[in-house]
């Protein structure tokens, strides 16, 4: 079963953020494993937050990727840019569609 985190997070920071998440899409583009897909939101009513929702093949894909040293560094880079500290929650997949 496929598997999302929903990372919730401030930063008047964003642009930084976004450096350092292409510095690692580069990094591990050919890597196996990880993140397949990932949605980021802007919280249109709360300046400077945001939702970054990650998509993993399955439960246990992300947790081997949540071990792995370079996401363990990546993770607090960025949460040093973070306002306050990024909230995670975890869900399985239940559908995804298009619906146009």
């Amino acid at each position: 079963m496929k598997f999302v985190q929903i990372i919730d997070f401030e930063t008047d920071r964003f642009e930084e953020m976004e450096e350092l998440l292409q510095e690692a899409r580069q990094r591990n583009a050919d890597r196996e494993g990880g993140p397949t897909h990932r949605i980021l939101l802007k919280d249109r009513d709360t300046p400077g937050r945001y939702l970054s929702l990650i998509e993993f093949d399955s439960y246990e894909e992300a947790m081997r990727n949540s071990e792995d040293p370079e996401t363990t560094k990546m993770a607090e880079q960025l949460g040093a840019l973070c306002s306050r500290a990024p909230r995670f929650t975890n869900c399985d997949l239940l559908d995804s569609s298009d619906l146009k």
